[in-house]
C-alpha cells in the first residue's frame, strides 16, 4: 500500500511541478522574481502550519532540531531560488533547464550516499545517465551558443554556476530534512521550511532586488495574482508536502520528478499553446520517462531484496540479525 501511495504521489508531484511554469511565467513578467518567490513560499508556509496546527496542534521542533531545520530551509528555498532566478538572467533557458534538472537527481543521490542514507547501484546509475541524455536532447537545442557574445562569457559562466548551485543547494537541504521527517509529519516540516525560506527570500529581495520593496505595496496584475495563487496552493502547499513525504519514504529517488515534469510541461504546451513536437523531442522525452521508470524499479528491487533477507533471517530463527537474541 505504501509503495502504491508513493507512486501515486510521485505522479501527482510530476503533474503539478510540470505545470508550475504557467504560474511562474505569468508572475515574473510583471513582478520582481525573488519577491514573487518569497511571498509565495511564505504564504504557503503559513497555510501549511495552519493545517498542521489544526490536525496535530502547534508544534515547534525541539531546540536540538532547529539548527537542522534552519539549514534545510536556507538550502532548499533561499539559497536555491535566489541564485536560480539571478543566474537565469545570464543563461539561456535551455542551458539552465539541463543544468538544474539533470543535477537534481545526481545531487540528491550524492548527498544521500555521503550521509550514508542510501547506496549506489548500477541500475540507478544507468537511470540517471539515460535521464541526463534525454534532458540534453530536449533542451540543448534551445541553448544560446552565439560565439559573437564572447564579452558576456564571464557572466554566463557565473550564471551557469548559480543555476548549478541552485540544484545542489536544494538537494542538500532536502536530504538534511530527512532526519526531521522521521520525527515529524511532512506537512509540519514543509510548513516551517517554506515559511523560514520564504521570509529570508523576502528580506533578500527588499535589500538587493530592484523593485522588490515596491512590489509589496502595489497591486499586481490579475495574471500575476492568479499565477501566485496557483503556485501557493498547488506548487507549494500540495506539491512541496508530497515532495517532503517522498523524500522521507523513497529518499533521493524523489528527485526523478526532474525527468518527468519537463515532459508534462511540453505536453501542456502542445495542448494549450499549439506547440509542435519533433521526432528528436519525442526521443528525448522517451529517454527521460524511461529513466524515471528504471529508478523507481530499482527502488522496488531494493525493497524486495530487503524483504527476502528479512525472511531468511526469520527462517533461520534470527529475526533480529546474526548473533542477536532478545532477552528472555
Amino acid at each position: 500500500m505504501t509503495s502504491q501511495r508513493n507512486l501515486i504521489g510521485f505522479l501527482i508531484l510530476c503533474l503539478i511541478w510540470g505545470s508550475t511554469w504557467i504560474g511562474i511565467s505569468a508572475g515574473v513578467r510583471t513582478v520582481p522574481p525573488v519577491i514573487f518567490a518569497g511571498t509565495r513560499f511564505a504564504a504557503a508556509g503559513v497555510l501549511l502550519l495552519a493545517i498542521a496546527t489544526f490536525r496535530h496542534g502547534f508544534i515547534v521542533p525541539a531546540p536540538g532540531e532547529r539548527l537542522r531545520l534552519l539549514a534545510a530551509s536556507v538550502l532548499s528555498i533561499t539559497l536555491c531560488y535566489a541564485p536560480l532566478f539571478w543566474g537565469m538572467k545570464y543563461v539561456a533557458s535551455g542551458t539552465a533547464a539541463v543544468l538544474e534538472m539533470s543535477l537534481t537527481p545526481l545531487a540528491l543521490l550524492g548527498f544521500a550516499i555521503c550521509l550514508r542514507e542510501e547506496s549506489w547501484n548500477r541500475t540507478r546509475g544507468v537511470a540517471i545517465a539515460v535521464g541526463t541524455v534525454g534532458l540534453a536532447i530536449l533542451f540543448l537545442p534551445d541553448a544560446s551558443l552565439d560565439p559573437d557574445q564572447s564579452s558576456d562569457n564571464a557572466m554566463k559562466v557565473l550564471g551557469a554556476a548559480a543555476v548549478a548551485w541552485a540544484a545542489i543547494s536544494s538537494a542538500w537541504g532536502s536530504i538534511l530534512s530527512r532526519a526531521l521527517l522521521s520525527q515529524h509529519h511532512p506537512i509540519l516540516i514543509a510548513g516551517w521550511t517554506t515559511l523560514v525560506g520564504g521570509l529570508l527570500l523576502i528580506t533578500t529581495s527588499i535589500a538587493f532586488e530592484p523593485g522588490g520593496a515596491a512590489a509589496l505595496t502595489r497591486g499586481w496584475e490579475k495574471e500575476a495574482m492568479a499565477g501566485w495563487i496557483f503556485l501557493v496552493i498547488f506548487g507549494s502547499v500540495v506539491g512541496y508536502t508530497i515532495y517532503m513525504r517522498l523524500i522521507r519514504d523513497i529518499g533521493s529517488r524523489a528527485g526523478n520528478f526532474a525527468f518527468v515534469s519537463p515532459v508534462i510541461a511540453i505536453m501542456i504546451g502542445i495542448g494549450f499553446n499549439g506547440e509542435i513536437i519533433g521526432v528528436l523531442d519525442l526521443f528525448g522525452m522517451t529517454l527521460m520517462l524511461g529513466a524515471a521508470y528504471l529508478s523507481l524499479r530499482s527502488q522496488a528491487a531494493d525493497r524486495s531484496i530487503e524483504g527476502k533477507n528479512r525472511q531468511e533471517l526469520e527462517c533461520n530463527g534470527d529475526p533480529y540479525g546474526a548473533g542477536y537474541r532478545p532477552p528472555s
